[in-house]
């Protein structure tokens, strides 16, 4: 694979990534008023994979861009189970006996995550002291962001089990965005589409298993699931995969610092909540926390602008 070529583009597909991801939280509150998180989680993949279907049916673009002596399905499988069916049913699961707050630091931390892998397992991703500082002083500010209470205790009887199965999320996305960055030159669109299709068919056995046979859906319930379908799954996983095979799986794990802002942004402005008085201080961390660890980047990219 190349090396990193973090440009303006990948700049806004990140900023387009955050707002979608994090006005999402939005949406599935309202699906789940009409339907499981199981049967949500695999009504979205599924309803994902039926518009990629689509779009591969137009583009007829081959996957592998050069011919393999051995392509690697095994590998795909993996991560197309590591960045869909692993995560959204862990978070399903673990979010009944954690707080949402906890959640929020626990996706928060794929970027931590992400840095010592990336630095061994992927060329070009080296583990500097300025990386370091930048993430950490990021999800600082995710911390800020969110409140002590993130950390308090549920009360749930399955609280430990369920904060474990966050944090198994979390380390779901950044070892596939990792193992992502690592397969042959692919078409990333036709990639998307690909990990949906091999993710639904095993989030849809799950969601039968543990929440039993589809329920009956209200028309508003199917609009929000098309609506979590098409823009956060369908079209921001083809950004995601985009902006991984272009910037690398670092960069693409700032994300993780952005959603939670948009979300608390979407919060004030759809729902009329409160902002806090830590957004603030919140922002200027992790705006800082991002500059310092893109600081490269940044002056390479403002450097062939001037």
């Amino acid at each position: 694979m190349a090396d990193n070529d973090i440009t303006a583009r990948s700049w806004i597909m990140v900023a387009l990534l955050g707002l979608t991801w994090g006005s999402t939280f939005l949406v599935i509150e309202l699906a789940l008023q009409g339907i499981g998180p199981a049967w949500l989680a695999a009504s979205r993949i599924a309803f994902a994979s039926v518009v990629m279907l689509g779009v591969q049916a137009v583009r007829r673009v081959p996957l592998f861009q050069e011919p393999q002596s051995r392509r690697p399905w095994g590998l795909l499988i993996v991560i197309a189970m590591l960045s869909s069916a692993v995560p959204f049913n862990l978070l399903s699961w673990g979010q009944q006996y954690v707080t949402s707050g906890f959640a929020g630091v626990s996706m928060a931390a794929v970027a931590l995550i992400v840095l010592p892998m990336a630095h061994f397992m992927v060329p070009g991703e080296r583990l500097t002291w300025r990386r370091s500082a930048g993430f950490l002083i990021g999800f600082i500010g995710v911390c800020v962001l969110i409140g002590g209470q993130a950390f308090d205790s549920s009360g749930a009887a399955f609280e430990v089990p369920g904060r474990a199965a966050c944090l198994g999320a979390a380390m779901s996305y950044a070892v596939s965005s990792v193992l992502m960055r690592r397969l042959p030159p692919v078409d990333s669109v036709n990639l998307a589409g690909v990990l949906l299709i091999i993710g639904a068919f095993a989030v849809v056995p799950a969601a039968w298993l543990a929440e039993g046979p589809v329920p009956a859906i209200s028309r508003e319930t199917l609009f929000w699931i098309a609506l979590l379908g098409l823009l956060p799954t369908a079209a921001a996983n083809v950004l995601r995969v985009l902006v991984i095979r272009q910037a690398g799986p670092v960069f693409m794990s700032i994300t993780n610092y952005i959603v939670p802002v948009f979300s608390v942004l979407m919060g004030w402005i759809i729902l009329s909540e409160p902002l806090p008085r830590s957004l603030l201080a919140a922002l200027v961390l992790i705006l800082a926390g991002v500059g310092l660890s893109q600081y490269g980047a940044l002056r390479r990219l403002f450097g062939r602008q001037g």
